[in-house]
């Protein structure tokens, strides 16, 4: 019995609201392991932002690619790995990138909050990145035929 994903069930649960662990590589360490916000539409691509100066923005201009991790937090326990190269990295809009994520994470009146106390943040950068190597699994599958 196969614990892996279809394609539907993984495209669909990497589209649900999770908090993503992104891995970068980074030269002579360890790669840079956090955990973020980020948006994926099935058949698409994932969308995180972060500011083009900092530590994980440096390293993803550097490394052309990364790796994020979704999972659930109670069993039966479900996840995807998903990797693959930055397509895109450009300034991030307000309304277009940086409020839906907010929403998305916080709801409607709080996001809306959030974005009104960071609105003077500058270089924000939208990553785009194209998955191409996938890893699931789903625990869940293990009780299916019982």
């Amino acid at each position: 019995m196969s614990l892996t994903m279809t394609k539907e069930e993984r495209e669909a649960f990497l589209a649900d609201v999770h908090v993503a662990v992104i891995s970068v590589a980074e030269h002579g360490r360890g790669p840079l392991v956090v955990p973020m916000w980020y948006s994926y539409e099935p058949g698409g691509q994932v969308r995180i932002i972060t500011g083009r100066t900092s530590r994980k923005g440096k390293l993803l201009e550097r490394a052309g690619r990364f790796s994020l991790c979704v999972q659930t937090e109670t069993p039966p326990y479900k996840y995807v790995s998903v990797e693959g190269p930055i397509i895109a990295v450009e300034a991030a809009d307000l309304e277009r990138d940086r409020r839906p994520l907010a929403r998305r994470y916080l709801g409607t009146e709080v996001g809306d909050s959030y974005i009104e106390s960071t609105r003077d943040a500058v270089g924000n950068v939208l990553v785009r990145m194209r998955p191409d190597r996938w890893l699931t699994v789903d625990y869940a599958k293990q009780y299916e035929s019982r």
